[in-house]
Order: structure tokens, then C-alpha cells, then sequence
């Protein structure tokens, strides 16, 4: 592997444009000449001045990279880290991962946003060592490495594809009010329909799980396309909200939160799905403002993502449920121990064809996944550095605000300003009272961005290097309408 690392001497226009097809070529040849006259790969130093390209310096190269060779697409956990912000286990990824997968793929060829083979040949989503990540190229929030765009300016097929889809599109939108909220009305019928777990033998618990994936089909699909394509209103209201207040009202009752989850299933907003795990509720906040009216459009999105949690919840108690059968016959070590599982291993298992030991399971990294990487043929994450152009976050709402940067591990008071990695359930307790919210990957459409500006509080999403541009105890201004973030002056007013 060669490392080649470059300037251009007097150049007063950007290095991309310079740095062409022709003078790559000349690059590469230079690179691999320096590591045969050295024997070794080398870092290799140039420059270009007068059209000329220059070696200044070549050593060897001491810093052991990841293993591999870097290859496929941008990948990035900010589209999918709200859903899932822990790692997950084998059962979960199929139980959870895979209809998600299946769902965008739909989405992108139904809006045209994105062409067949280019859907096939992505991942889409995927998982590395349990944490899941989203193509950033596929889904347009990341420009596409390695295109040829004076190849892509002669190709028809995309705008013909645009074309084609936008008379789809155009009659979905005036369709799509109507089937979400009939999907909605199906999914909470079918799920009244469910007996308790307990009361089902393995076989119909298995099929449970089958139908729970098929309906986070469509319940994904329909949730997706509510976002692309209907309008997403400034005061709209979340599940989030609605189960915040749930708990200001009902804090310091004693309830168990597995009795007040049952009586208030909108609470599951709150808690990200595992199979295996008691729910466990936030600390219920404090100083909520009113609740604000929401857009009908953003109560279908919301619904729909409220939906696919409660099918979460449920293929998880039931799996539980088969993990405790299992444990009981002596075929599992303990219940929880099923979540290690595929389900081509469940169900060979279920079928009585192999024995397993999963005493403790395989280990799931607590490392979190970097805002933007790509995989190593060896199957190792590359993380990506921004570019001197690539910081500017965008505006989630919310208004502008100042204040002095918290990080989660210390608790946020009122008036400062939060800055995390990703947006994550668990932050919304902490929403009420901050002066700004800001998140190095996310969407103006997630569900915590929704909450915050809800809330009256300025979202930046998307802000690359955040956390390490602004540190705890620096004084900066949110604006949720451009998604700028800067480090207020001294004599700036600080809430």
C-alpha cells in the first residue's frame, strides 16, 4: 500500500480540480516507482508547479494501517443510530436489520432516488460488529466516491428513471395520508390480536416472529416515505413528547416501569429494542412546556415510527419467550441466550438438528462506530477525515440559541448546549430547558430532532467533528435554520 500525500505550489484554485484523471495516473507511476527503488511502501511527498509534478521527499511508511484495502461505499451510523444505538446481537440483526434493509431498497426504486443495480449491489444497511450503519452514498446524504461526472452529464437514464417515478411519486403523495393511517389501523388491530407469549406453542411463537419482520416491512416503507414526501411541519409532535409527559405525571408513584410500559405502551419511544433485556425507563424530566399541536402529515411519520417499535417489542418478548423454552428443555444455557442466535440457527435448533452452547454469547463491541468510514477488504473500519469544506451541519429547527457545551457525561443544566455523536433515545429527557442540541451525523427528520424542536429547542445535525471542535466548557451559538455552530465572542450574552 502507498501513501501519497501532496500540495500544490501557487495553485489559487482548489486542489480537486487540479489534481485529474491525467495527473493521478502520473501519481500512481511516481508512488509505485518510489517503493521500488526504496524496496518498501513509502509516504511519499509532491508537488505540482507549472504543469510539472515534483517529488520532494519519500520515507518509509511506520504507521500500521488498518488491514486491507479500503473499498465500497461511505458508510455512517447517523440515518439508523436513533433506532438502534446499541450494539446488536445475531437475532436481533434479522429480526430488525433485515426488514429495514428490505424497506429502503423498496423506497429507493419506488421515488426513483436511487437505480436497480445500484440498490442490489449496495448494502444498504448492514452491521459491523453489531452496531449498524446505513450507505451514506445510497441514501444521498454522502456524495459518491469515485464517479465520473463528466460520464454521469451524458447519461440519460437518470433523469428519464426521475421521470418515470416522478408520475408514481406525484399520485403516492396524494395517496399516501390515506394508506399509512389504514396500515396503522391494521397493525394495531393485528397486534390487539396477539395472545400472550406464554400462551403459544413454539411453532405459532416461531410464525409471530416471521410476521413481526414482514409487517417492519411495510410499517418502514410506509414511515420512509412519509418523510420524504409529505410535509413536515415546524410544531410537530412526537411519541417522545407524549411519553415524557407520561412520566413527569407519573414520577415519584413507584410504578415499575415494566407495569407502566403496559399501560402506556407510547413509553417504548423512549427505550431503543433488545431481546433479553427488562425495559428500563429514563428519569423522568422536568420543566416540559405545553404540548404543541402537530401537522397531520407529522402525526402519520410519528405513528408510523411508534408502530414498528411496538413490532420491535413484541418479536422481542416472543423470542424471549422461545429462549425460555429452550432454557427449560436444557437446549440453551439461559433464555436470554437465543438473541445470540440467527434464526436459520433457531430454527434448526427448534427442529432439534444441533446442540448449542452460547454461555454468554459472542462479544459485541461497546466502541462506537465513526460518523463516516469505509470497510477494508479485511473487513476493518476505515474512518474518514472531513475535508476543509465538509463541517457545515444542517438546521433542525428550533431557532437560535447560546450556551456553554455539556457532554453527556456531564448532566446538562438548563441553558447550555448539548453536542453527541449521534441522536439517541436516550437523550430526551435531557432536551427540556437546553439552549441548543448539536449532532455530528442525524437528519432534520429524526425523531429526537423532531422532539427537540418541538421543545423550542436550535437542532444542528449533520455537524462533522462536533465533539471535538467544541468541547465542554466552550461558549457557542446554535442556529437551527442554517445549522451553523460557532464559538460565541466573550462579550456574547450567555443564558
Amino acid at each position: 500500500m502507498l501513501t501519497r500525500r501532496g500540495s500544490l505550489a501557487g495553485a489559487d484554485r482548489p486542489a480537486a480540480r487540479l489534481v485529474g484523471p491525467i495527473l493521478r495516473r502520473r501519481l500512481a507511476v511516481l508512488a509505485r516507482r518510489a517503493a521500488e527503488a526504496f524496496g518498501a511502501p513509502q509516504d511519499v511527498e509532491w508537488a505540482v508547479a507549472g504543469g510539472e509534478l515534483f517529488l520532494l521527499q519519500s520515507r518509509p511508511v511506520t504507521a500500521a494501517g488498518p488491514a486491507g484495502t479500503p473499498s465500497g461505499p461511505v458508510l455512517g451510523p447517523g440515518p439508523v443510530a436513533e433506532t438502534f444505538p446499541a450494539p446488536l446481537a445475531a437475532l436481533e440483526e434479522d429480526l430488525w436489520v433485515e426488514p429495514l434493509r428490505r424497506a429502503l431498497g423498496e423506497v429507493l426504486l419506488l421515488t426513483g432516488a436511487a437505480s436497480r443495480r445500484r440498490v442490489e449491489a449496495s448494502p444498504i444497511v448492514r452491521t459491523v460488529a453489531g452496531r449498524v450503519a446505513a450507505d451514506l452514498e445510497l441514501l444521498g446524504l454522502e456524495e459518491r466516491t469515485g464517479r465520473r461526472r463528466w460520464l454521469a452529464r451524458l447519461d440519460p437514464r437518470p433523469p428519464a428513471r426521475r421521470l418515470r417515478a416522478a408520475w408514481r411519486v406525484g399520485r403516492l403523495r396524494v395517496a399516501l395520508p390515506g394508506l399509512g393511517r389504514d396500515l396503522v389501523r391494521e397493525v394495531d388491530r393485528q397486534l390487539a390480536e396477539v395472545p400472550r407469549p406464554r400462551e403459544l406453542d413454539l411453532a405459532t411463537l416461531r410464525r409471530v416472529l416471521g410476521r413481526c419482520r414482514e409487517a417492519l416491512v411495510a410499517v418502514h416503507g410506509h414511515e420512509v416515505l412519509a418523510g420524504r414526501l409529505l410535509d413536515d411541519g415546524e410544531a410537530s409532535a412526537t411519541a417522545a413528547s407524549a411519553a415524557l409527559r407520561v412520566l413527569a405525571e407519573h414520577a415519584g408513584a413507584g410504578t415499575p416501569d415494566e407495569e407502566l410500559v403496559a399501560r402506556f405502551p407510547v413509553l417504548l419511544a423512549l427505550v431503543p429494542p433488545a431481546v433479553g433485556r427488562p425495559v428500563t425507563l429514563p428519569p423522568a424530566p422536568a420543566g416540559l412546556p405545553a404540548a404543541a399541536t402537530s401537522g397531520e402529515d407529522a402525526g402519520l411519520r410519528e405513528a408510523l415510527r411508534l408502530r414498528a417499535r411496538w413490532l420491535h417489542e413484541l418479536s422481542a418478548r416472543v423470542a424471549l419467550e422461545i429462549g425460555r423454552r429452550l432454557a427449560a428443555a436444557n437446549r440453551l444455557p439461559e433464555p436470554a441466550s437465543v438473541r445470540h442466535l440467527t434464526l436459520d440457527r433457531l430454527d434448526a435448533l427448534l427442529a432439534g438438528r444441533v446442540a448449542v452452547d452460547l454461555a454468554g454469547g459472542p462479544g459485541e463491541t461497546e466502541a462506537p462506530l465513526p460518523a463516516r468510514f469505509r470497510l477494508t477488504d479485511a473487513g476493518a473500519v476505515l474512518p474518514l477525515a472531513d475535508g476543509p469544506g465538509d463541517r457545515a451541519g444542517r438546521g433542525a429547527g428550533g431557532g437560535r440559541g447560546s450556551g456553554t457545551v455539556r457532554g453527556l457525561g456531564d448532566l446538562p443544566a438548563g441553558g447550555s448546549v448539548l453536542v453527541v455523536g449521534t441522536l439517541d433515545p436516550d437523550l430526551a429527557p435531557h432536551l427540556p430547558g437546553l439552549a441548543g442540541l448539536v449532532a455530528e451525523t442525524g437528519s432534520p427528520l429524526s425523531h429526537l430532532a423532531i422532539l427537540a424542536r418541538e421543545l423550542g429547542v436550535p437542532v444542528a445535525v449533520g455537524v462533522r467533528g462536533a465533539r471535538d471542535r467544541f468541547p465542554p466548557g466552550t461558549r457557542v451559538v446554535v442556529d437551527g435554520t442554517t445549522g451553523e455552530v460557532i464559538v460565541a465572542p466573550e462579550e456574547a450574552p450567555v443564558p
